[in-house]
């Protein structure tokens, strides 16, 4: 069954599977699913319609699936949806999307959100994603799986942030970053690829030593973008990570961090 502290407030449109936890003084409004096995801790409020999925943790004093900080926000019944195996640290805040974009904010699998977090409408976040404390993306940001966004990192809205990319603590963040690239500062600028995070994720010295060549074309060889981007076609057939790579920096909208 699911055990619902006495001192919980759960309403009766809520649909909590049965073996859920909620602790003291935690509030769960009308629309709110919640998935077998997640913990939700003391003092939370989940505001919905909001679906939670399976094995998720939430800290004490997270707010989740409230109205967005949008001024053209006008009540409109949006969603937030979270999906599985997430930890969701002290005092973070997600937002419910907004009906100009697709009306809904998402949050993969496996993500770790540390302490005093914001995901803020219509945000899209992957997979296995860490957001370090205090980091904060605006609306309509999309993370991509196996970002990492160090401490008290800012996000402009509609940046894409590529996957397995890396932010330095307190980079200001107003561009795309592509896939694999390191950057900081404020502005943020590009310091190189993760190439730690490759290595503990069994990348070959080959294939290392080929992205590390890719950035190069990018970020040191004094070519246009387009001709950077011609320049990656062979090896981006040969290596898929250099495809991801490529296709990261052709996806950009707003230009990426130089």
């Amino acid at each position: 069954m699911s055990r619902i502290h006495p001192q919980a407030i759960v309403d009766p449109g809520a649909r909590l599977a049965d073996d859920v936890d909620v602790g003291p003084w935690t509030l769960i409004g009308p629309d709110v699913e919640i998935g077998s096995g997640t913990v939700i801790g003391p003092h939370v409020v989940i505001k919905g319609p909001t679906r939670i999925g399976q094995r998720n943790r939430i800290f004490q004093f997270a707010s989740v699936g409230e109205d967005c900080q949008d001024k053209k926000y006008n009540g409109e019944p949006t969603r937030l949806e979270i999906g599985d195996d997430n930890v969701i640290r002290e005092g973070c805040t997600l937002h419910r999307g907004t009906v100009q974009d697709q009306a809904v904010t998402r949050i993969g699998h496996r993500n770790l959100l540390m302490a005093y977090v914001h995901v803020a409408h219509d945000c899209v976040l992957g997979n296995d994603i860490i957001m370090a404390n205090n980091a904060t993306i605006a609306g309509h940001v999309q993370v991509a799986d196996g970002a990492i966004l160090g401490g008290y990192t800012t996000v402009h809205q509609f940046c894409q942030i590529g996957p397995w990319s890396m932010s330095a603590a307190n980079s200001a963040v107003f561009k795309d970053i592509p896939a694999y690239v390191m950057v900081g500062g404020n502005p943020a600028s590009a310091h190189g690829m993760n190439f730690e995070g490759m290595r503990r994720r069994g990348y070959s010295p080959e294939l290392v030593a080929a992205l590390r060549r890719a950035y190069k074309v990018v970020y040191r060889q004094g070519l246009t973008l387009q001709q950077a981007l011609q320049e990656l076609q062979a090896s981006a057939e040969e290596y898929a990570e250099i495809a991801v790579y490529r296709d990261s920096i052709i996806a950009s909208t707003r230009g990426i961090t130089r």
